[in-house]
């Protein structure tokens, strides 16, 4: 693997977008499950090749199609304030969205990817200071393009802004967007009298009753960023593989997370306790339709199992697990009982019991959320689809987190984000180093000059 390039980053605007119609001011209230969300924002990055079409004024055709996508995603140029009660509300007030221009003194090519800690988190990736979302638009040396956003996940999660960021493409080539967003927060409002199963109170838990994890500090310190990819046929071998040869048919994520809780959590000593947790959308369980619903409809179940357990175990057997309890929580009931739980616990903030597990000297703790909806191949203002994409979401949970999306060369390989501990990056690149594979600038056949 080459080595690090140090590189620089100079800002030649700062600037401000609004929308660019005139928004009604009014509060725009969080609905329950957003409130289950602490105050952290999540990265995207998008990588474009040059062509003719970036050399004229690429800029100007960013802020303007974002100008107007604000329009009907207005809640991106609000801002979140707390209320009476302690708890955020979002201010829809059209206070913009601050828009970074700068320039990089490196190609596309020599951005180590592999590494977004030294790649793209300090200089590539804006950091958000005010509002609720923040872009910089880098051109590099080759005359390539860096498009980065960050925003506040309280406000969305990433559905909706897959949904924002397919639209503010679509406004950038002149044509229709293909979804309008809806804000009916009725949607997910609590039911009375409310209701929820005792199994939601083994998932979540009031902020205030979190015990503190051991050790603290030292994960959070000692976490690091990496992207890979998986190749098609590595997907599909570990698919076929955890659903016992067709037998019982598990999908590619139960599939990838069986496979991720074997390898991180086979490898710990006797009596270390490995949890492994999926983040699930319930948009497709809920009676009602919420295809273009903007904001947060997450869960996070997970299980524990012992390492020893996780030795002894096929990967059948594991996805067994894994199907488990995402089908437990895949499901109307446990979304409306999940917001009927957070009513019961308001004003108190809650959080999955998976974030205050692991990172200290009893075990392990990941979550797995899956990008496959990512749209990657539709992130195109007007220049091309990505060369490169992904997320980048380095919470400061004590929980791990990965996500797996589409890669940008739409061959069926995967593009994997990982924010783990680095004990745990080396356990995953040595014991499964030929799965897990460092995105390079051959693999995303870039030459020296772009």
């Amino acid at each position: 693997m080459e080595g690090r390039r140090e590189f620089t980053v100079a800002v030649t605007v700062l600037d401000v977008v609004t929308a660019a119609l005139p928004v009604q001011e009014y509060w725009l209230p969080m609905s329950n499950l957003d409130l289950l969300l602490p105050p952290l924002d999540v990265g995207v990055f998008s990588c474009y090749r040059k062509t003719a079409k970036t050399d004229a004024c690429f800029v100007s055709i960013l802020k303007k199609s974002l100008s107007d996508t604000l329009v009907a995603y207005h809640p991106f140029a609000g801002e979140v304030m707390s209320n009476s009660a302690g708890e955020p509300e979002l201010l829809c007030n059209n206070r913009g969205v601050d828009f970074i221009e700068a320039r990089c003194d490196v190609g596309l090519a020599s951005l180590h990817l592999h590494d977004p800690n030294d790649s793209v988190m300090e200089k590539l990736m804006p950091k958000k200071k005010e509002g609720v979302l923040c872009v910089q638009a880098t051109e590099l040396k080759c005359g390539s393009l860096v498009v980065a956003c960050s925003f506040d996940h309280r406000v969305a999660d990433a559905y909706s802004a897959n949904m924002f960021f397919v639209s503010w493409a679509e406004a950038a080539r002149s044509i229709p967007f293909s979804s309008v967003p809806s804000f009916t927060r009725s949607l997910l409002s609590p039911r009375h009298p409310g209701f929820h199963d005792a199994s939601i109170d083994n998932i979540y838990v009031p902020l205030c009753q979190l015990p503190p994890p051991r050790n603290t500090g030292a994960a959070e310190a000692a976490s690091i960023d990496r992207i890979y990819y998986i190749t098609a046929s590595d997907i599909a071998r570990i698919q076929a593989i955890a659903s016992a040869h067709g037998s019982r048919k598990r999908t590619k994520l139960e599939a990838f997370t069986s496979y991720l809780w074997q390898v991180l959590g086979g490898v710990r000593a006797a009596g270390s306790l490995c949890s492994m947790g999926v983040v699930v959308d319930g948009r497709e369980r809920m009676q009602c339709s919420m295809d273009t619903y903007f904001g947060n409809v997450l869960s996070i179940p997970y299980a524990t199992l012992a390492a020893e357990e996780l030795r002894g175990m096929s990967l059948v057997e594991v996805a067994d697990v894994v199907h488990g309890f995402i089908a437990r929580a895949a499901t109307r009931e446990h979304f409306m009982g999940l917001v009927d739980w957070v009513e019961a616990h308001r004003p108190n903030p809650a959080v999955s019991r998976i974030c205050g597990v692991g990172g200290g000297d009893d075990g392990v703790a990941v979550v797995v959320s899956s990008g496959w909806r990512f749209p990657v191949s539709k992130l195109d203002f007007g220049w091309g689809r990505p060369v490169f994409a992904s997320y980048n979401f380095p919470w400061s949970c004590s929980a791990g987190y990965v996500m797996p999306m589409p890669s940008a060369m739409d061959d069926g390989d995967w593009v994997v984000y990982v924010h783990l501990a680095a004990e745990l990056v080396a356990v995953l690149e040595t014991a499964a180093g030929d799965v897990f594979r460092p995105v390079t600038a051959d693999y995303l056949g870039l030459t020296n000059d772009q």
